[in-house]
C-alpha cells in the first residue's frame, strides 16, 4: 500500500496544504478556500495519489473547524500539531523563511515522524458550546472590527465569498446575521425572500447581498460543533455592532454640527486633506485658540512634525526625532498630509519633489505635514480661506 501524509496550514479564509510520501518528496503542494467544494476536492486529489492517507493540521478549531469536520465526515485519519511545535520544528528545516507552503511541509513531515500527535475526533457539542460561550473566546473579542467568525466556521461570513459584502460600509451583511446565521438557514429562507426582507429593513444592495449569501450557503452543507450556539452568538453580536453603528453616526452628526459652530470652522474646512473629525481633533488637541502658540514652529514643535535640536559642545545641527508631543496633533497632521496628497495638486507636487531628493515616504509626508503647519497658520492669524 502506498502511504502518503497530508499537512495543512489552515487559516480563516484559506489553507495550505502539502503531500509528501514516504521517503518526503512532495507529490502536492496547494492554496484552498476554506470551503466546502474547494476542500472536497482537495480531499478527492489527495485519496488519488496513494491508498493510505494522514492528515496534519495545525490549527485544532476557528478556522480550521470546517476542514476537521469535511476529514471527519469522510473517515479520514487527522492529527492536530500545534504551532509552537511546528516552529520549533521549523528550525531544523533548510531556509530561515517562512511561508504557508512551508509549515504545511514540516506538519506533514512531523506527521510522517511523530508517533505522539493527539488525534482529532469529532467534538462533544456541549464542550464545544461552553467552550464557545467563554468569555475568553475569540468571537468575544472586544478589538474585532465586527461580529467575529472565527469560532463560528459555519457562519456564512466566514466564507471568502462573503468577503466583499462584509468588508463594504452597507449595514447589510449585519443586518443580514441579525435574522440568519447558518447555511442551512439561509437555503431554506430562499434568495427572494431573504431580498425581499433586507430590502423592507433598508438595506441598500439587497439583490446582491441575498445572492453572494445564498451563494455561499448552497456550498456548504457539512454542519460542525458549535453551529447553534455560535449562531446565537453571531446574532447577539451584529445586533450590537448595528446598535453601536448608530451611535457611533449620531456622535458624528453631533462633532459636525459643534464644529461648525467655532469661528475657525469655514478656514479650516477650506482646506484639503482636513475632513470633519480631523477638523474636529485639530481644535481639540489645540483648544481653538492659535495665539497659544506664538509661531508655526512652535505648533509644529508641539505636533510632533518638526526635529527637535540636540547640540553639545562642538557638535550642532544634529537633529533628531522629538519625544514629548501631542500624539492626537501628530495624527492630525501626518493624516491630513497624507490624504491632501490625492486630493490637492500642490500637495502632490511638494510630495514628488520631496521623493525625488531621495526622501523616504514617511520622510515625504512629515515634511509635508510640517509645510502645511505654515498654511494651517497664515490662514487663521489672516482670517482668510
Amino acid at each position: 500500500m502506498a502511504a502518503i501524509w497530508a499537512g495543512i496550514d489552515a487559516g480563516k479564509t484559506h489553507h495550505h496544504c502539502v503531500v509528501i510520501d514516504e521517503s518526503g518528496r512532495r507529490l502536492l503542494s496547494r492554496r484552498v478556500a476554506n470551503d466546502e467544494p474547494e476542500l472536497l476536492r482537495l480531499l478527492a486529489d489527495v485519496l488519488a495519489l496513494g491508498d493510505e492517507v494522514t492528515w496534519g493540521i495545525g490549527l485544532a478549531d476557528g478556522g480550521a473547524a470546517l476542514v476537521i469536520a469535511v476529514l471527519l465526515g469522510h473517515g479520514q485519519r487527522a492529527f492536530y500539531i500545534s504551532g509552537r511545535a511546528v516552529n520549533r520544528a521549523s528550525e531544523g528545516y533548510r531556509g530561515e523563511g517562512k511561508t504557508d507552503a512551508k509549515d504545511a511541509a514540516v506538519i506533514a513531515d512531523q506527521t510522517r515522524i511523530r508517533r505522539d500527535l493527539q488525534p482529532l475526533r469529532t467534538g462533544d457539542e456541549i464542550a464545544t458550546d461552553l467552550k464557545l460561550s467563554s468569555p475568553t473566546a475569540p468571537i468575544w473579542s472586544p478589538t474585532a472590527p465586527a461580529p467575529s467568525t472565527a469560532s463560528a466556521p459555519s457562519s456564512p461570513a466566514s466564507s471568502p465569498r462573503w468577503t466583499g459584502p462584509w468588508a463594504s460600509p452597507n449595514a447589510g451583511p449585519l443586518t443580514l446575521l441579525t435574522g440568519y446565521q447558518t447555511p442551512a438557514a439561509l437555503r431554506r429562507l430562499g434568495a427572494r425572500r431573504l431580498e425581499t426582507r433586507l430590502r423592507n429593513r433598508g438595506v441598500r444592495g439587497a439583490g446582491q447581498i441575498a445572492e453572494t449569501a445564498l451563494e455561499a450557503a448552497s456550498s456548504q452543507h457539512t454542519s460542525v460543533p458549535g453551529e447553534k450556539t455560535a449562531a446565537r452568538m453571531v446574532h447577539t453580536l451584529a445586533t450590537q455592532v448595528i446598535a453601536l453603528n448608530q451611535q457611533v453616526a449620531e456622535m458624528d452628526k453631533f462633532i459636525a454640527a459643534r464644529f461648525r459652530e467655532h469661528r475657525d470652522a469655514e478656514i479650516l474646512a477650506s482646506l484639503p486633506g482636513l475632513g470633519p473629525i480631523l477638523r474636529a481633533e485639530f481644535l481639540a488637541a489645540t483648544g481653538g485658540d492659535m495665539a497659544t502658540f506664538a509661531s508655526p514652529d512652535r505648533l509644529a514643535g508641539f505636533g510632533g512634525v518638526a526635529p527637535a535640536p540636540r547640540d553639545s559642545g562642538k557638535i550642532s545641527g544634529n537633529l533628531h526625532r522629538p519625544q514629548r508631543y501631542n500624539r492626537k496633533l501628530q495624527r492630525v497632521f501626518y493624516t491630513s498630509a497624507l490624504i491632501s496628497i490625492r486630493c490637492c495638486e500642490e500637495s502632490r507636487r511638494f510630495y514628488d519633489r520631496k521623493r525625488a531628493e531621495d526622501k523616504r515616504h514617511t520622510q515625504a509626508v512629515v515634511a509635508l505635514a510640517r509645510r502645511r503647519v505654515n498654511v494651517i497658520c497664515a490662514l487663521l492669524h489672516d482670517q482668510r480661506r
